[in-house]
């Protein structure tokens, strides 16, 4: 992992220097293929985590030729120490997988990212424990001990959840732990409990037998909204500069999770194909749990609403955490393929 970080790191910093060093040079018409076709525009995507069955149709666009359909070499890299609303919103990145609660408090902190896609249509994500730990609910997590991956939005979003029950995060011990494998830091007693995705961690842990405790989030409405989470994003410099390009890469992977959606095992094999250290049997048993989430009720894949990026919002406003926020300006629909 650590190897992974450091060069992920430095490809950034080469990108960061790239485009300073381009900034002010003259634009040249398009490179030309030997055979006289324009050449493939060279784009970066950089994931929010290491790969897994939420990018899974980035892994299937790319396998099938889609990018390269539509004119794209794309670049799929790890994500290093960097927080990817910055390295999109600096142009470091062109595209960057992100999450509802991660790309709001960036917007109001003046990072300009954009959402493009939905990548699941709910909130699939929550708290989880060891069953020995005995944490049924959220006032359960007081005097435990948290798992923190550094993120500035798990204090209050705790401490809401916990309001909401009566009770408070100030209960709760944090512990930074980075990147760590929670199956393995709860074994290890290091911590109690920590925020998970259900179809990745959730499924790994009933495969091997270990009994969890899930305080699934989408349970929670009535303290914590739904959201969108994972999702796309773009810089607005990438939308207003370039928008065939976003339009190109949105339309490409659109395709990559609607195949996901409908060739569950298909799917699963191409992910596994491009990342072979992936454990088989959970790549295909988290692809066919998400196969029914990834679009869920929607009429497309991807497609978000004001009212859900809104709602999310003002949840943070009531609670104190951010002062005002316009849901609208933080996503479009307009770079998904029309609906046949």
């Amino acid at each position: 992992m650590r190897t992974r970080l450091s060069r992920t790191t430095l490809l950034i910093a080469m990108l960061m220097a790239v485009a300073l060093a381009t900034a002010c040079v003259p634009v040249a018409p398009a490179a030309q293929s030997g055979d006289g076709s324009a050449a493939l525009k060279d784009v970066t995507l950089l994931l929010d985590w290491t790969p897994n069955t939420n990018h899974t149709g980035i892994y299937v666009a790319q396998d099938k030729g889609w990018y390269e359909e539509a004119g794209l070499n794309v670049d799929i890299v790890i994500p290093g120490e960097s927080d990817v609303h910055q390295v999109v919103g600096a142009g470091s990145a062109d595209f960057g997988v992100s999450y509802q609660e991660g790309a709001t408090f960036a917007r109001v902190e003046g990072v300009p990212i954009v959402s493009v896609a939905a990548v699941i249509q709910h909130n699939t994500s929550g708290f989880a424990s060891r069953s020995s730990a005995g944490i049924g609910g959220p006032t359960d997590l007081a005097g435990k001990r948290y798992g923190s991956f550094g993120s500035p939005i798990e204090y209050p979003t705790i401490d809401l959840l916990m309001k909401c029950a009566g009770g408070s995060a100030e209960d709760v011990e944090f512990i930074d732990v980075g990147w760590a494998d929670f199956l393995s830091i709860t074994e290890a007693d290091q911590v109690d409990f920590a925020w998970i995705y259900y179809a990745w961690t959730g499924i790994n842990a009933e495969l091997q037998g270990i009994d969890l405790d899930i305080i699934m989030l989408k349970d929670y409405l009535e303290c914590i909204p739904d959201y969108y989470t994972p999702i796309l994003i773009t810089s607005e410099s990438m939308i207003a500069s370039d928008p065939e390009t976003v339009s190109a890469f949105v339309g490409a992977t659109a395709r990559g999770f609607e195949f996901a959606i409908e060739n569950a095992a298909a799917a699963a094999d191409i992910l596994l194909a491009a990342n072979p250290d992936l454990d088989a049997d959970l790549v295909h048993a988290s692809q066919e749990w998400l196969a029914n989430e990834y679009r869920a009720e929607a009429a497309q894949w991807g497609i978000q609403t004001g009212e859900v990026w809104q709602a999310y919002a003002d949840f943070l406003i009531d609670g104190g955490i951010i002062e005002s926020f316009e849901g609208e300006s933080a996503y479009t629909n307009e770079f998904l393929p029309e609906k046949e």
